[in-house]
């Protein structure tokens, strides 16, 4: 495969940064859990509903867009809807001002982001098979992630250094009404419309899928293909059903970090708005260079060795960060980013682990399904994250509910077969 439909490929992931980083991470999600909003405890809460509403709709119908792209081969033209879906939620996001009476506005913003960004997702890890080959899944799938982690860093510096940071930012921007905020996601929504064109220009169409290539499916019949699918999935490789299972437990986990570590930097540790930017370069820089690192030993170790081990050192440091949160910000810096090391490892390694099985023509169904039964388990570290702080009365409690999402995914990994038969 060429290297430079590689990198337009992983320019999306690139581009991607402007919601996993700035919207769900560190900069809106953080914005939205402030004082002016209600308060870190009330609206905590309701945001980890908010993003477990998002992942049941996921469940239902990220499959079914999966194999409706396949079906046609129109892949390509679903990326290009529910990316631009994205970045027009983005751009709305300028309108939440901060009052409690705009909180829904922005949770809606913020969930039906995500929806769109999975339904996006499923399309563009579909490409992986079109954009390497059995030998580089691995690597080519490190280096998506990877640049994915990079342009957050460097989005993330110029949001901090442009528009939050000073007291008089670039173009006159205050912090007064939540402005600099707000223009943060404007230059988002501008950099992921921008950085997502070269995927959809270099990677070609996806050929259609030929046992549908004949039949006229609606939408529920979308659906009796997908219970045939499965069932037949089911009969014939077990174990990769036993991964879709594990997986979706510990990368709702993994996504968890991500998604409430901006929260807890702040509600938690004391961390300043600009603190928690600071901190989000580090943890991007670190999880960038590890993810593409660790590429190279997913292809030759195996990417359930990969995993495991990161599932172990998650596991560790966020079990620190709960019993050790008493110590401050030092505690925060140390966990907090040892825990990065290990958060790109594990999603770049169960994408080409699955990617690895797929047949050609049914990536965006298999795919469909991998959200289905992982993202879609959004509803599951939102809600343990809530539970907790409800539970434990205070927000570092959260923290106890994004590990045990993580320890449950490492001991339902354990048993799956690592060396599996490509599916039929």
């Amino acid at each position: 495969m060429g290297a430079g439909r590689i990198f337009s490929w992983a320019l999306w992931d690139w581009g991607s940064a402007a919601f996993n980083a700035v919207a769900t991470t560190f900069v809106f999600s953080v914005y939205l859990t402030g004082d002016a909003f209600g308060g870190d405890e009330v609206v905590s809460s309701r945001l980890g509903w908010a993003l477990a509403i998002a992942g049941v709709l996921v469940a239902v119908i990220a499959p079914v867009m999966g194999q409706r792209g396949d079906k046609a081969g129109h892949r390509k033209a679903w990326l290009a809807v529910n990316t631009y879906l994205v970045v027009a939620a983005l751009a709305l996001m300028f309108f939440v001002t901060p009052s409690p009476g705009n909180l829904t506005f922005g949770l809606v913003l913020l969930a039906g982001g995500t929806l769109f960004f999975e339904f996006a997702s499923v399309n563009y890890n579909g490409m992986l098979a079109q954009v390497s080959t059995p030998k580089t899944i691995g690597r080519v799938s490190g280096f998506g992630w990877g640049m994915g982690y990079i342009g957050g860093i460097v989005l993330l510096l110029i949001v901090y250094f442009g528009f939050i940071h000073p007291e008089v930012g670039l173009f006159g921007v205050t912090s007064e009404d939540g402005l600099s905020v707000r223009v943060a996601m404007l230059i988002s929504a501008v950099w992921f419309g921008v950085f997502a064109l070269p995927a959809l220009l270099a990677v070609p169409k996806n050929a259609p899928r030929a046992d549908l290539k004949a039949e006229r499916v609606g939408l529920i019949g979308a659906y009796r293909v997908l219970g045939r699918d499965i069932a037949r999935l089911w009969r014939t490789n077990r174990h990769t059903v036993f991964f879709l299972i594990a997986s979706a437990i510990f990368r709702d986990g993994l996504t968890g970090v991500f998604t409430f570590g901006g929260v807890l930097a702040k509600g938690t540790f004391g961390f300043t708005a600009g603190e928690v930017i600071i901190f989000a370069i580090a943890a991007n820089v670190v999880a960038g260079l590890s993810t593409i690192a660790v590429g190279t030993l997913d292809d030759r170790l195996g990417a359930k060795n990969v995993i495991v081990t990161a599932l172990i050192g998650l596991v560790v440091c966020g079990a620190m960060v709960f019993v050790l949160h008493g110590g401050g910000q030092a505690v925060f810096w140390t966990f907090g980013l040892g825990m990065c090391l290990f958060v790109g490892p594990a999603q770049s390694a169960s994408r080409s682990f699955l990617a690895r099985l797929i047949p050609a023509g049914r990536e965006g169904e298999v795919f469909g399904l991998y959200a289905t039964t992982g993202r879609a388990a959004t509803a599951i570290a939102p809600a343990m994250f809530a539970l907790f702080v409800t539970l434990g009365g205070a927000q570092y409690w959260g923290i106890l509910g994004i590990v045990v999402v993580l320890a449950v995914g490492l001991a339902l990994i354990i048993p799956v077969h690592a060396h599996q038969e490509r599916l039929d």
